[in-house]
C-alpha cells in the first residue's frame, strides 16, 4: 500500500462516519411524519425561543466582548496576561460546570438570590447561560481581528487629530468587521446549540425554557422520536447556513488580503 493510500484510509473512516451519522438522522422518519414533527406546536416552540434566546445573547455578547477584546489587543496594562487566561476560561469550561457555577452565583445561598430569583429557571435565565458561553468566543476572536489590522492606520488617523472613540469607530472596528463578523457567527452557532449550562441555569421545562438542543433531550428521554429528530434536523440546518457563512466571510477575507499583496507587489 502506498504512502496516498495510507493517508486516504482514515480520511475515508472519518468521511464516511461523518456522511453515516447524516445519513441515518436524514433517514429517521418518513417525509409525512418528518414535516408533521417539523410543524408540531413543540418544534416552533423550541424554534422560537432558539433564536430568541440566542440572538439576545449574541447581542449582550457584542455589547460586552467588543469593547473587551479592543482593550485586550490594544493596551497594555497590569495583570494583562493573566486576565487573558482567565477570559479562556470559559471555552475551555465543561457547559455543565459553567452552569453549576452560574446556579450557584445566583442562587439562594449565592451573593445575588434576588437577581436569581428573577434570572433563574425562566428564558431570561436561557439568555444568560447563551450569553456566558458565548461571549468569551466574541472576546477571543474579536482580539484576534482587532490585533490584524494594522496599527499604522489607527496612529495616521490619530495623527490628524482624531478621537480615541472616533478612531475605534471608524478606523479599526470597519477594518475589523468580517474578522468580527466570523467571530459573531461562531458565537452564535456556540449559543445555539448549548445545552449543559442552559440545563443548569434554565431547567428542562418543556414549553417555557424548551430550546432546541432541549426539545432533543426530553423528547428522547421519553420515546418520542418525532420531535427529537425535527429539532436535530433544524440544529444541523442551522450549523450548515453558518458553515457556509464562515465560508464566505473566509473567501472574500482571503480574496482582499490577495488584491492588497498584489498591490503591494506592483511597480512603485
Amino acid at each position: 500500500m502506498g504512502f496516498a493510500a495510507l493517508l486516504a484510509l482514515p480520511l475515508a473512516i472519518v468521511a464516511l462516519t461523518i456522511a453515516g451519522v447524516l445519513g441515518a438522522l436524514l433517514a429517521r422518519l418518513p417525509p409525512g411524519d418528518l414535516w408533521a414533527a417539523l410543524t408540531a406546536a413543540e418544534t416552533l416552540f423550541a424554534l422560537r425561543l432558539s433564536a430568541l434566546t440566542s440572538v439576545a445573547a449574541l447581542g449582550i455578547a457584542l455589547v460586552l466582548g467588543l469593547p473587551a477584546a479592543y482593550l485586550m489587543a490594544r493596551r497594555r496594562f497590569p495583570g494583562k496576561l493573566l486576565l487573558d487566561t482567565l477570559l479562556d476560561v470559559p471555552l475551555i469550561m465543561p457547559p455543565l460546570v459553567a452552569g453549576l457555577g452560574l446556579l450557584f452565583l445566583l442562587g439562594r445561598n449565592g451573593p445575588f438570590p434576588a437577581l436569581g430569583m428573577e434570572l433563574l429557571f425562566s428564558p431570561a435565565g436561557v439568555v444568560l447561560a447563551l450569553a456566558f458561553v458565548s461571549t468569551a468566543v466574541v472576546v477571543r476572536t474579536a482580539t484576534a481581528a482587532f490585533r490584524s489590522v494594522d496599527r499604522t492606520y489607527a496612529v495616521a488617523a490619530q495623527s490628524l487629530g482624531a478621537t480615541p472613540w472616533a478612531v475605534f469607530w471608524r478606523v479599526e472596528l470597519p477594518l475589523a468587521a468580517r474578522g468580527i463578523a466570523a467571530g459573531a457567527v461562531l458565537a452564535w452557532a456556540r449559543a445555539l446549540g448549548e445545552f449543559g449550562a442552559t440545563l443548569m441555569v434554565a431547567g428542562a421545562t418543556r414549553l417555557k425554557t424548551e430550546t432546541l438542543p432541549m426539545a432533543v433531550f426530553l423528547n428522547i428521554a421519553t420515546g418520542e422520536t418525532g420531535i427529537a429528530v425535527a429539532c436535530a434536523i433544524l440544529l444541523l440546518a442551522a450549523a450548515l447556513l453558518m458553515l457556509v457563512a464562515m465560508r464566505l466571510l473566509g473567501a472574500r477575507r482571503n480574496d482582499r488580503l490577495s488584491r492588497g499583496s498584489a498591490a503591494g507587489c506592483g511597480p512603485a
